[in-house]
């Protein structure tokens, strides 16, 4: 399938970039993460795609983060994070003409669904807070069995407000989807994978994953990502 050229989707951004900065973040901001797998002859297609409707989003009106991401070891797997003022803003972004014309060219090329998970924010830093060009992006999907929600809600904010703290991390955040209220997920930046590795060493990072294995309901899933931006 070849890139479409003065479609819906080329139109509708262009639409959508002219419109007025984002406004000031508000208490409490809609995140969601997005997966997205696609067949692995459609890849670089799809990064295309992926660059096109990011542009179009960032100038929509209550629009505070919206990123793209590849995964390093599976280059055909993406991921979206986006933050919006407010669950509203959230919905006008579904109903905009970009992202309908987004999703019309990007399902063809999926070998999986459109895997999308509003959630809210249980540790947000700054929400200005990017990576570098060379920076390594860590996207975590953590599922505890129903019991033990509420203590992995306050382990996650611990193990979020103190990575803020270490050499090296540019973000990290703590998320709670919204339909599955025991469904987790982790949103980090580090400067280098170096300061990765040291993260990862850590005597509260090694306590929290030995008090976090007995409560997992499925593996722990960390994936790592660059921004393809």
């Amino acid at each position: 399938m070849k890139m479409p050229c003065g479609a819906l989707l080329t139109a509708a951004i262009l639409t959508a970039v002219a419109v007025s900065p984002a406004p000031a973040q508000g208490p409490q901001p809609a995140v969601v993460v997005t997966y997205i797998e696609v067949a692995p002859s459609a890849a670089a297609e799809a990064a295309a795609l992926l660059r096109l409707v990011a542009a179009a989003s960032r100038g929509e009106t209550g629009n505070l983060r919206f990123e793209v991401l590849q995964q390093i070891e599976r280059t055909d797997h993406f991921a979206i994070l986006e933050a919006w003022t407010d669950s509203k803003a959230f919905e006008s972004h579904g109903a905009a003409a970009a992202s309908k014309a987004f999703r019309d060219w990007i399902k063809p090329l999926q070998v999986g669904p459109y895997d999308e998970r509003p959630s809210v924010a249980l540790s947000l830093g700054s929400i200005g807070a990017a990576g570098s060009g060379g920076s390594i992006y860590v996207v975590t999907h953590v599922d505890v069995t129903g019991n033990f929600k509420d203590e992995a809600i306050v382990m996650l904010r611990k193990l979020a407000e103190d990575g803020r703290k270490e050499p090296g991390a540019a973000r990290f955040e703590a998320w709670q989807q919204g339909n599955r209220a025991n469904h987790f997920t982790l949103n980090e930046i580090w400067a280098t994978e170096a300061a990765l590795e040291d993260h990862l060493a850590t005597a509260a990072v090694r306590e929290f994953r030995e008090q976090l294995g007995p409560k997992n309901g499925a593996l722990y899933d960390d994936r790592r990502y660059k921004n393809i931006e």
